[in-house]
């Protein structure tokens, strides 16, 4: 089966959503039918965050809509159907074959792309470096096709880039940059903050302020991820949210990385976001989002700092062969 062209051109959660909107079309997932999106990733052999952005772009078409319960109900709101819960298993999908090869190649690379940006992204506090790509496919165990979708991928959300010579090159972060990306996070943030305002599940947001205060929610890390996951990915505008979780990509990483060489956790954000969660949860919003906006700007500075430390740190000893240092 030949490979469409414009494959690799085409974001998987479009693909997830083309799927879907068939189906429903179709008549072959009713009206009513409770969408949830993991057993929809597994459906499809992906994450579940392509899953979120058919989703979404499926409410702003009007063809789901948000519900009181957990996901999405199929049918437009003022339907007001009654809520169908039943496995997605027992649904025969029409999926056409250019959509069976768009979800196969793309779940080979899903599989391997995560561990690819983990250590793409923490080499780059270290200086720059090129991705040698045929080095990267043996590394992988994957074909050289897969090894360029992971790349495409990557280069997408900011994290590698084209040099000369048509190689690929990954870093420095450099102070700046760092400084940008937490910028634009206090922009956009806030603004999708309030408006997923109207979409928030209480219950979700009581379930998040009762971690924190038990302590089974202890690290800024997973805070982040819970904040993206509960209240900005339900901003009903399926661009911001993408270009939120694009500029979030590489500030993770690097956290992630910074965290791993040793640097201790930031407790001041913890006690943070547990101030933010509960301006969430009282339906404080404007609140909610100007103690957001000066929370980013104090972890701007924080962020910094820690990144001025790397420079002490003897640079990682065994990085993967498919990295080469940029002399």
């Amino acid at each position: 089966m030949s490979r469409p062209a414009s494959l690799g051109q085409r974001p998987l959660y479009q693909v997830i959503t083309d799927v879907l909107r068939r189906n429903i079309a179709m008549g072959r997932l009713p009206t009513g039918l409770v969408l949830i999106e993991g057993p929809i990733a597994r459906r499809m052999g992906t994450s579940r965050a392509p899953v979120q952005g058919a989703l979404r772009q499926l409410a702003e078409e009007g063809l789901i809509h948000r519900f009181r319960g957990r996901g999405y109900l199929v049918g437009p709101a003022e339907s007001a159907p009654e809520p169908l819960r039943r496995d997605l298993a027992e649904f025969k999908l029409d999926m056409p074959d250019s959509a069976k090869v768009a979800l196969e190649v793309r779940g080979t690379w899903l599989r391997v792309y995560d561990q690819v940006e983990r250590e793409i992204a923490a080499c780059q506090i270290f200086g720059e470096y090129r991705v040698i790509e045929t080095e990267l496919a043996d590394y992988l165990g994957v074909s050289r096709t897969v090894a360029r979708d992971v790349l495409s991928r990557l280069n997408e959300r900011g994290l590698v880039r084209k040099g000369a010579g048509a190689h690929w090159l990954a870093g420095p972060l450099t102070a700046r940059a760092l400084r940008e990306k937490y910028q634009l996070r206090g922009i956009v943030e806030p603004a999708a903050l309030r408006l997923a305002s109207d979409h928030l599940e209480p219950g979700e947001i009581a379930d998040i302020r009762a971690k924190i205060g038990d302590g089974s929610m202890d690290s800024s890390e997973a805070l982040e991820d819970a904040f993206l996951r509960s209240c900005l990915d339900r901003a009903p505008n399926a661009t911001l949210v993408q270009i939120i979780r694009n500029n979030r990509l590489l500030l993770s990483s690097v956290d992630k990385a910074l965290s791993d060489l040793g640097l201790p956790a930031d407790s001041i954000a913890i006690e943070q976001y547990r101030t933010l969660f509960d301006l969430i949860g009282s339906r404080q919003i404007d609140s909610a989002a100007e103690y957001l906006h000066e929370h980013l700007r104090m972890v701007t500075h924080k962020s910094l700092a820690r990144l001025k430390i790397v420079a002490l740190v003897p640079e990682i000893e065994s990085l993967p062969r498919y990295l080469s240092e940029v002399e």
